[in-house]
């Protein structure tokens, strides 16, 4: 629970106070209260880029506010595990969390819009439809229902498909296979006949060693190189229509934010957009370097996937938008028609702009 640790000094403070003014002494000005919080994770201490995250919004809350409300952040299972932080600040057992919506698709499934969904949204296309397109005040409305508070921080950009012990061309080489993913990019999976299974990012080396799961997503390059998985299965395939981008976020215990002094409120809003921009960009590069470390110093070998393969992915998503437009949950019916229709209205701007100059880079820049 929130904690003011200057509450057991108050009766001293008082006490202080009116012998002060009984001695025709003046009164010194009572510091401020300092209110700290826990900030829980779904991520390993140390993993980098997202428990870097974590740390880095902590601290540039606490630095911001002069030290007037303290962020401790906890990595995964210190406090509770990877896929309990969301329950745990809702429930007031921490007072925020740093995370990924595709996490909580099981509580509402309008909540995985929010972060990632098949051959959606890049990353700055989210933060638009956020911004300009209703997405916060959709966001907002579901998340109020939880009794929390909840800012997107960053992006950890398009995903790759992820790591296999053996390599896949048609969507009959898909069938069957155990794949570690979340969100709605496992249940397009699971549309084309894949046994997803759901783990923490701490837990998925150890599968893909034991043989437990045949493959496995994480993030991208920067992360899933620290996390060793190219020892195990040298077989990395791009694209990852699942998720061409990762939104992460922190969310907060409602009644702990409104709690707080109006500017300590603004300070925490102003982290959050803030640092969105450098973390996205910090992924890219930091992804970049690590993936040409691996395909050149450890043999691994980057694949695409087939056409078959993508256009089989696309037709399962196409299901799951219909469903979701046709769901039983009015919320869940309007924040998928609000993700649709920012997304076609971007998308032919994006063909001949992004998408054009992207593939008009066939070479490379000479080097000084």
């Amino acid at each position: 629970m929130s904690r003011d640790v200057t509450v057991n000094r108050r009766g001293f403070l008082a006490g202080s106070a009116a012998v002060a003014a009984g001695a025709g002494l003046a009164t010194p000005a009572i510091a401020q209260s300092r209110i700290e919080w826990d900030m829980v994770t779904a991520w390993p201490t140390g993993a980098p880029g997202v428990d870097d995250n974590a740390r880095r919004i902590a601290q540039q809350i606490t630095d911001l506010s002069d030290g007037r409300i303290v962020i401790n952040v906890h990595g995964a299972g210190e406090i509770v595990p990877a896929f309990g932080v969301f329950d745990a600040v809702s429930q007031d057992v921490a007072q925020m969390y740093h995370a990924v919506p595709a996490y909580w698709t099981s509580k509402n499934k309008a909540i995985g819009l929010f972060g990632s969904f098949p051959f959606g949204f890049t990353a700055p296309e989210q933060m638009g439809w956020m911004y300009h397109g209703g997405g916060y005040e959709l966001y907002d409305k579901i998340y109020d229902s939880f009794g929390l508070k909840g800012f997107i921080a960053g992006n950890s950009g398009p995903q790759f498909f992820g790591w296999f012990r053996n390599e896949i061309n048609t969507l009959d080489d898909l069938h069957g296979l155990r794949i570690r993913t979340t969100g709605f990019g496992g249940e397009m999976l699971r549309k084309v006949g894949v046994a997803v299974v759901s783990l923490p990012g701490g837990e998925i080396f150890q599968a893909l060693q034991a043989g437990t799961i045949d493959a496995g997503e994480f993030i991208g390059p920067w992360n899933d190189f620290a996390f060793g998985f190219h020892q195990v299965a040298q077989n990395y395939y791009a694209p990852g229509p699942g998720e061409p981008s990762s939104a992460e976020e922190i969310g907060i215990n409602a009644a702990a934010y409104n709690d707080l002094p109006e500017d300590l409120r603004q300070i925490i809003t102003t982290v959050a957009a803030a640092v969105s921009e450098d973390i996205t960009t910090g992924y890219d590069i930091n992804h970049a370097r690590a993936l040409k470390t691996m395909v050149e110093e450890h043999d691994v070998q980057v694949r695409m996937l087939s056409d078959e393969i993508v256009a089989g992915l696309a037709e399962a998503t196409k299901e799951i938008v219909q469903e979701l437009l046709d769901d039983s949950d009015e919320t869940v019916r309007e924040v998928m028609a609000s993700y649709a229709s920012y997304r076609n209205e971007t998308a032919t701007f994006a063909r001949y702009s992004y998408a054009a100059q992207m593939n008009a880079r066939t070479f490379d820049f000479p080097e000084a």
